[in-house]
């Protein structure tokens, strides 16, 4: 085992989101979130037990101020005898240095640091700081990591996470960098314009610069927004002073920068891409036989790299901020491309903050439901039962206070300062009363902490939140099914229904098997494929509704809209997919959004969804017990006259080969089931299967 550094978990994730939240800017000015922001816990005490055989000398570093004791005795380098605390400073490190003698005995050391969360590393021939060690923030209550509360104190699990160096502290956690030009410039009046040939995310990089003078800077997702000076989002100055730059821009999203020097100043400009690394080994893949689908999944891929940070945020540009909604679509696609889970549980951990609860999720009532079903997805693909322990009793404490405001009926309903969101409408939609839609989304989160019960041991949680959701789908349908309609409608407002029929209850209908195979055909006649019913235009709601479609098995429906939707974004010179997409809008128009010419952001995690509909249901392959310990494979060519791909799992790679005359599958660990027409045929662990068609 080696030695790591440790603190309590989820201060790290707190304490980066609120450097990573607040780091949005608008048109200069600092811009950040509207919700409850949490902190670490200033004092925390780590502590562990060991058995030497012999006297064992442990190095220390610690981020902040400590004491150490030992079986309780405080010990100190002035009140220690000389030969048992000591501290050394040398070209490789610079810490403490303690002598454990012989024995049994009890390590306790209490951190305290107000500005980033206490860490601990230890490091002797033995005693090594680990997730093995405990920790506490002195709320005086122990438990151990199955949850069971125990003594007169309550210590956790210590985390840990790729700190494995003492120099490699948590505090100094940040991406890596990569050097990018623009691959044009043009000279304009007052001004140049440099073109970087993609969506890129970073900071500049002012080269050789001589004279004096202040570079205005503006920067653009497109040209037009860069070359707009009164409207652009994005600005900086920078100041170049005899030959020196004193002012270095921060991290900003753009494909186009436009720089006005005003004075006597020259430079050559280049950039640092700012990059969350992966091992491309490790990674998704997809080939097909149509090239546009190909450059789909490549763009799609790009978008989902670039809004891949210290944590999955919404969009490189306007908000960069962690949603969510967003998040749970960004871990899927994730499954399918570079098995990130170390982000997933970052992002996970951030969002979900500390108790007591006192708000939804990001203020928004459907993202507390998405939150919580988050930690069942992220289950499914894994199989990591430690993690949903760890997260079990916050998700209780949220379900605690989303139950606490339903209705009379059980019913979810937004209250005080709620945000009811659904979605980006471009058509009338009343948020009053009971959605459907959100109670859609209420039973999926009851039935996940039924799942993360079980995991947890939780068997009165199992019994509760099974009944809930029980008795909640039972109301769902009763309440909200039109059989005039073939639908279910919008709303119950009080003691009226709100008979409108949208697309988004539907959706869930399918997805989560609350219609059943009836219903479904109807939705899918009356609602899905009804042009009547207003449509959806953002990528967010379209991977669900590809989705609901992929269930129905309208595979080559579903692979028209990919091509039509994302292809049209292509077609409009996309280098990332949009927050949003009409069809129907030109030129400029594509980029506004919220009563602006540029809100719009042009690189948006939800435009990513290709990358999990084309792993997910046409190579076909999913995790049937959790972490992939079994799996199935449906591929589906839909018209293709090939395709191939690789789906990364925790073992390592399943790969993918169908033609319409063979189908080979052959995957790294695990074990699974091909069906292919009606066929079905076991594939072993790391022997590769052939199916002749």
């Amino acid at each position: 085992m080696k030695a790591t550094w440790i603190w309590y978990p989820g201060d790290f994730e707190v304490w980066l989101g609120n450097k990573f939240n607040n780091r949005r800017t608008e048109r200069g000015a600092m811009f950040p979130p509207f919700w409850k922001q949490d902190s670490h816990w200033p004092t925390v005490v780590f502590r562990s037990a060991y058995d030497l055989e012999h006297e064992e000398v442990i190095a220390v570093w610690t981020e902040g101020e400590f004491n150490f004791s030992l079986d309780g005795k405080l010990l100190s380098p002035l009140s220690a005898p000389e030969s048992s605390f000591w501290y050394e400073e040398s070209d490789f490190y610079e810490g403490y240095r303690i002598r454990i003698p012989a024995g049994c005995h009890r390590l306790a050391f209490k951190v305290w640091n107000q500005k980033t969360p206490p860490a601990l590393y230890v490091e002797g021939a033995t005693i090594k700081s680990c997730s093995d060690w405990e920790v506490t923030y002195e709320d005086k209550i122990w438990i151990d990591e199955n949850g069971k509360a125990h003594g007169s104190g309550i210590f956790v699990p210590a985390a840990s996470w790729n700190f494995n160096d003492p120099g490699n502290t948590p505090s100094q956690y940040s991406l890596r960098w990569r050097e990018q030009k623009p691959v044009s410039q043009q000279e304009m009046p007052g001004g140049r314009l440099y073109d970087f040939g993609r969506e890129t995310f970073g900071h500049l990089d002012f080269r050789k610069p001589s004279g004096s003078g202040i570079a205005y800077i503006y920067y653009g997702e497109s040209r037009e927004e860069a070359l707009d000076r009164d409207h652009c989002e994005t600005l900086d100055t920078v100041k170049i002073s005899n030959g020196l730059v004193h002012q270095n821009p921060g991290s900003k999203a753009f494909r186009y920068v436009y720089i006005e020097m005003r004075g006597k100043a020259d430079y050559l400009l280049a950039m640092y891409e700012e990059y969350a690394p992966f091992d491309p080994d490790k990674s998704g893949s997809f080939r097909c036989s149509d090239e546009e689908l190909n450059r789909i999944w490549q763009v799609s891929a790009r978008t989902l790299e670039l809004t891949t940070q210290e944590f999955f945020m919404d969009g490189i540009k306007r908000d960069r901020w962690v949603w969510s909604g967003d998040a749970i679509q960004s871990y899927l696609m994730n499954f399918y491309l570079h098995f990130d889970t170390e982000c997933v549980k970052r992002t996970i951990r951030q969002l979900r903050g500390k108790d007591p609860v006192t708000a939804h999720v990001n203020t928004i009532m459907d993202y507390s439901f998405y939150w919580i079903d988050s930690v069942f997805r992220y289950h499914s693909y894994t199989g990591d039962s430690k993690f949903v322990k760890e997260m079990y009793p916050r998700m209780v404490t949220l379900m605690d206070y989303i139950l606490g405001r339903t209705d009379d009926e059980g019913m979810a309903v937004g209250k005080g300062d709620d945000w009811v969101f659904v979605d980006w409408t471009d058509f009338p939609m009343s948020r009053r009363g009971a959605l459907c839609f959100e109670q859609m989304l209420l039973t999926r989160a009851l039935l996940a902490m039924m799942v993360c019960a079980v995991r947890s041991r939780d068997s009165k949680g199992i019994q509760y939140y099974l009944q809930r959701a029980k008795e909640l789908n039972e109301k769902v349908k009763a309440t909200f099914w039109d059989n005039d309609q073939h639908a279910f409608v919008h709303a119950k407002e009080g003691e009226t229904m709100n008979r409108q029929v949208t697309r988004f209850p539907n959706i869930m209908a399918i997805l989560f098997g609350v219609a059943d195979s009836q219903q479904k055909q109807d939705i899918a006649e009356y609602v899905l494929l009804n042009p009547d019913v207003p449509p959806i235009t953002t990528p967010y709601m379209r991977f669900y509704e590809l989705e609901a479609f992929c269930r129905l098995e309208r595979y080559e429906l579903v692979l028209h809209e990919i091509k039509e939707y994302w292809g049209g974004m292509l077609r409009e010179g996309a280098t990332s997919f949009w927050e949003k997409y009409d069809p129907s809008e030109e030129g400029a128009q594509h980029y506004a959004m919220y009563g602006r010419p540029y809100g719009k952001s042009l690189c948006h995690a939800w435009g990513a969804s290709p990358l999990y509909l084309l792993g997910r249901y046409f190579l076909g392959v999913y995790p049937t017990k959790p972490g992939y310990e079994e799996y199935e494979v449906r591929p589906v060519l839909a018209g293709m006259e090939w395709m191939e791909g690789d789906v990364p799992t925790p073992f390592g790679k399943i790969h993918v080969s169908v033609t319409p005359h063979e189908v080979v599958v052959v995957s790294d660990g695990g074990s699974g089931k091909l069906f292919i027409d009606d066929k079905e045929v076991w594939i072993p662990s790391r022997q590769e299967v052939r199916l002749k068609r």
